[in-house]
């Protein structure tokens, strides 16, 4: 169909005029005929429930003040993209803000309208944000909430492992076997990729029977674009990348090789679950709550669930984090974001709507309702909304890196994926996955 399938708010109804039919957005007369509407897409989800709260504010206050009243326009989390895809190709002028993130900014950029002339203070947010959305020294979007991955590890077992003998003597012996050298444990924060790999080893039953725990760590290894980033993590703490200095792919180094090794001796050793081949976030979260594993490397959104006495009463008060493992640590850095679509015929509003949601009183009360907004200070300053803020502040600031920035980058996270998970659980040959994963990212950049 062009145009959205939206799903609305029950105070709210947008219904399509015939299969290709424009959408029809219904709007109160009395607050249409008095102010410009502007459209803005986002998903359902924590980040539509806090936007919603934010909208309200802004429409029963500042909104008043500027004439401007903001629709929120809910879709699909799993379609919201796709439908944007096929409003932007058919230059729609449907919506006025568009939904995007930094892994797609580059492909949708073509619809949208640059925003460096509404005056963002971009030294409010994190390096990260503003760089992933950021295309030929332009900036297309204002950043929301902000997503990284943390290191989650159970204390009391750790703090054994750092301290009682016996357990020190066994993982000497254990790193012995699987590094090919001893090594002395060491804190999570100090974790190199060895490291990981060895305390994996140390933590699971298959290495060592008398560990407490069945398995070291748990592995999202399902085919899953969103996966990769997780193990991107532990190629760039190898001091890889995707692109090599001269921009080429990058995807055949010594890092990449290493980083394959990590994951294909963790699955093929049992060092996660064999079940890990279909994991993602939920099972991954499972497994730590269930106590079947040490320690996973996880996404920040977590932390309040595995923190929490109702949600995971045996680990809430034994679960820590720490940086992803590496020499240097890095971890995966996207962030949610509003754009302005070029095709807009409200822009000057739509321009004053997202100004005003670039300021930390705005992106304040977005935390408050549940969001996770890109600015360090607004975290920082709202640690009781959520007590992962500072860390998420911390870890972002010190260790964040954003994915390449160009049309084809959601789509190499889905080519890449889909090549190098067959290799990580042990069926497809490595170098094998590696060449083809290259190969592929380098056609996507050539475009």
């Amino acid at each position: 169909m062009n145009g959205f399938d939206f799903s609305m708010r029950a105070s709210r109804t947008i219904a399509a005029a015939g299969v290709l039919g424009a959408v029809a957005f219904s709007v109160t007369p009395s607050v249409a005929d008095a102010q410009t509407t502007v459209r803005m897409v986002l998903w359902p989800g924590p980040e539509g429930d806090a936007m919603q709260k934010v909208v309200r504010a802004y429409n029963n206050g500042q909104g008043k003040t500027d004439g401007i009243s903001v629709d929120m326009v809910l879709l699909s989390r799993d379609d919201t993209f796709a439908k944007e895809t096929t409003e932007i190709a058919t230059r729609s002028s449907n919506v006025d803000i568009y939904f995007t993130a930094t892994y797609n900014i580059g492909f949708f950029a073509q619809g949208l309208e640059p925003i460096d002339d509404i005056g963002i203070d971009k030294s409010k947010y994190f390096s990260a944000a503003i760089k992933g959305l950021t295309i030929d020294g332009k900036l297309y979007g204002v950043p929301l909430d902000v997503s990284n991955h943390f290191l989650y590890y159970r204390t009391d077992l750790v703090n054994r492992l750092l301290k009682d003998e016996s357990w020190k003597k066994s993982y000497r012996d254990i790193a012995r076997k699987v590094l090919g050298e001893a090594r002395d444990p060491k804190k999570p924060s100090e974790w190199t990729a060895d490291d990981y790999l060895a305390t994996a080893a140390f933590f699971s039953r298959s290495e060592n029977p008398d560990s407490p725990t069945r398995y070291g760590t748990a592995l999202q290894a399902k085919t899953s674009p969103f996966n990769i980033t997780l193990w991107d993590d532990l190629l760039w703490g190898l001091g890889g990348s995707w692109t090599g200095k001269d921009g080429k792919a990058a995807l055949t180094s010594d890092a990449a090789h290493k980083a394959m090794s990590i994951y294909r001796t963790i699955y093929e050793k049992h060092y996660t679950s064999p079940d890990a081949s279909q994991w993602e976030y939920g099972e991954t979260n499972a497994a730590l709550q269930s106590g079947s594993a040490a320690f996973a490397m996880q996404w920040s959104a977590a932390y309040a669930d595995l923190t929490s006495k109702d949600k995971s009463p045996q680990i809430y008060d034994k679960i820590a984090v720490a940086p992803e493992p590496g020499d240097p640590h890095r971890t995966h850095v996207h962030t949610l974001a509003i754009s302005l679509n070029k095709q807009s015929r409200h822009k000057d509003a739509a321009r004053k709507w997202m100004a005003y949601l670039a300021t930390p009183k705005a992106m304040t009360a977005y935390a408050q309702a549940g969001g996770i907004p890109s600015q360090p200070a607004v975290l920082k300053d709202n640690v009781k909304s959520n007590a992962a803020f500072a860390k998420i502040a911390e870890n972002v600031r010190k260790y964040g890196y954003s994915l390449p920035t160009f049309t084809g980058t959601f789509q190499a996270m889905q080519s890449i994926t889909e090549d190098l998970s067959s290799a990580w659980v042990g069926v497809d040959a490595t170098d094998d996955a590696l060449s083809k994963a290259n190969d592929k990212l380098q056609s996507l950049l050539d475009r």
